[in-house]
């Protein structure tokens, strides 16, 4: 049969590796999906108080919530985003996006009054993104009442700390190309970018096949770790490209 080839130890090698790497970020993310609340070290977070608002903010996996909870959360990102869905390439899947925000994986923000009552969500997982552990933003939807008074920066300011501590690499959200208002209030007020997943990035010849943006954030955590392996001489490799389905909005 004659010697295999040192070519093919090395591949072998490699691909181990990588599932080892793979799964050391499964089990990252897996760990940050138990937690019984992730807020529970910012407890300044827990409440804003400014512009008028006096509010409490708490995150909840999905299945912690009522129904009577769930069915307010889909009203108010039916209200706000229809409109915008119907005129998208996807158009509005009622079905689907309902089936999206009861996902067993599906975790809360919620901003409550003093009364109980919710007046704003985020809809957010613990995922991968490829090779990368990362808290996808899929909604960030707040009651009329309590927008424009600083509370989605707020509550965009949370995700970023719980993903920090959970130790994602990044904050993922997916944006309409056509919603203005939410791609200032990232790229400008929050400083995300355009993700190495994004269409623009990766089919840039294409631009009219879109109608939306990935947009991404790096945790200091990440940072960090970046800053360590480039100290040490390590590079670090990125994912292929792919589709997301779900476009969250501001």
């Amino acid at each position: 049969m004659g010697r295999k080839s040192k070519q093919g130890k090395e591949k072998k090698m490699k691909r181990k590796e990588e599932q080892a790497r793979y799964a050391e970020s499964m089990a990252v993310v897996e760990a940050a999906h138990q937690l019984e609340d992730p807020m529970v070290e910012l407890t300044a977070f827990k409440k804003y108080a400014r512009n008028g608002l006096s509010l409490v903010l708490e995150a909840k996996k999905v299945s912690d919530l009522d129904k009577c909870m769930i069915d307010w959360a889909f009203a108010l990102l039916k209200a706000n985003m229809e409109s915008l869905y119907e005129k998208s390439q996807g158009g509005w899947r009622e079905r689907d996006k309902r089936e999206e925000i009861t996902h067993e994986k599906s975790w809360f923000l919620l901003a409550k009054d003093l009364d109980g009552n919710a007046v704003g969500f985020s809809h957010f997982r613990f995922d991968m993104d490829f090779d990368e552990e990362v808290l996808y933003c899929y909604e960030i939807q707040l009651e009329s009442k309590v927008q424009r008074k600083g509370l989605g920066k707020f509550m965009m300011q949370i995700l970023e700390l719980i993903a920090n501590k959970t130790k994602m690499s990044k904050v993922v959200l997916t944006v309409f190309k056509e919603n203005k208002v939410a791609n200032n209030f990232y790229s400008k007020t929050l400083k995300y970018s355009i993700d190495d997943t994004s269409p623009s990035i990766f089919d840039p010849m294409n631009p009219d096949l879109y109608d939306y943006e990935i947009l991404s954030k790096k945790t200091l955590h990440k940072k960090l770790a970046e800053k360590e392996s480039h100290a040490h001489g390590g590079g670090c490799c990125s994912g292929s490209h792919h589709h997301h389905h779900s476009v969250s909005a501001h």
